[in-house]
């Protein structure tokens, strides 16, 4: 078996943040030789070329873009496995690595995490969004703790995982004040025929509004379709049309896009579950955001 040498991983990511060997001299306090040599050594090792000359600079080849990214992930790790170490018996700030589905709103997602970042043990959150089939195969992986997501695990995956209900909440559909204005009267049959900007349409709320338009018979005139929530609430605060909020943070979309609330949509309600490993949550921070989400954010919610 072939080991890989970091001695000249280290020398290779020196060299590619620096730009140069003499940079890379000066960073690790080494002789040009020396760099240069085992540069070359871990070309051999790899059986690849890592740089190309331009001008009085190293850049990288093609797959010396994909060494270095893993190279800088690599030393990442170490410094993270040697703070691990150091800090286990000084009170070193624990980490909650969290998976976000791709179309959970922005706002939901820090409502329920934010309480993390309060608790006495201090924590630091870190957040990755993805598909829900990405999510699940990292937290089967144990690289993630929990997941937020707006649906529970489908039966039919293959990841051991349960899903924990957080809460629900109602829709309400905001817009700007002239908007607003303008059909507030007979609400919400004041919808058909009114611009509205929506959700994509694979995603939950998407499903949700398409079947309850369907029921009411009401028929929006669609000017927009998002991936971005946030960016579709920056075209509702510009006035291109309505949108649909969940009323867990209904004030702080009001506040932050200076909408209005025209009206909310009877027997339409999202909800948000957590996803873990575990049947009962035994990890202090992801216990606590569940139970602060379900007392407070989700609590007497309509």
């Amino acid at each position: 078996m072939n080991w890989l040498n970091y001695h000249h991983l280290l020398y290779f990511w020196a060299v590619a943040r620096e730009g140069t060997i003499a940079g890379a001299c000066g960073r690790l306090h080494l002789a040009q030789p020396t760099i240069s040599g085992q540069l070359r050594q871990l070309e051999r090792d790899l059986g690849v070329k890592l740089f190309e000359r331009a001008g009085r600079r190293l850049v990288l080849t093609e797959i010396g873009q994909e060494v270095y990214r893993l190279a800088d992930e690599i030393f990442a790790l170490g410094r993270e496995l040697q703070d691990t170490a150091r800090g286990s018996a000084t009170g070193r700030t624990a980490r909650l690595l969290v998976g976000v589905v791709e179309d959970l709103p922005e706002l939901i997602a820090y409502r329920i995490l934010e309480p993390a970042v309060r608790l006495p043990e201090p924590v630091q959150v870190s957040c990755h969004r993805d598909t829900p089939e990405q999510l699940l195969a990292q937290l089967a992986q144990h690289r993630l703790d929990m997941i937020l997501s707006d649906t529970p695990v489908s039966p039919a995956s293959r990841v051991r995982a349960f899903s924990h209900l957080l809460g629900e909440c109602g829709v309400s559909v905001c817009g700007t004040a002239g908007l607003v204005a303008a059909r507030r009267r007979n609400f919400p049959r004041s919808l058909d025929g009114a611009p509205f900007l929506l959700p994509l349409q694979d995603t939950t709320l998407r499903r949700s509004l398409s079947q309850w338009f369907e029921a009411t018979g009401l028929r929006p005139s669609v000017r927009g379709e998002f991936a971005d929530r946030a960016l579709l609430r920056t075209f509702a605060q510009a006035g291109a049309g309505f949108c649909a909020v969940s009323t867990a943070v209904e004030a702080e979309v009001q506040r932050q896009y200076h909408l209005r609330v025209l009206g909310r949509l009877a027997g339409v309600t999202e909800r948000f579950f957590l996803i873990s490993t575990e049947r009962k949550l035994k990890h202090p921070a992801v216990a606590a955001i569940a139970e602060l989400a379900r007392e407070t954010l989700f609590r007497a919610r309509g």
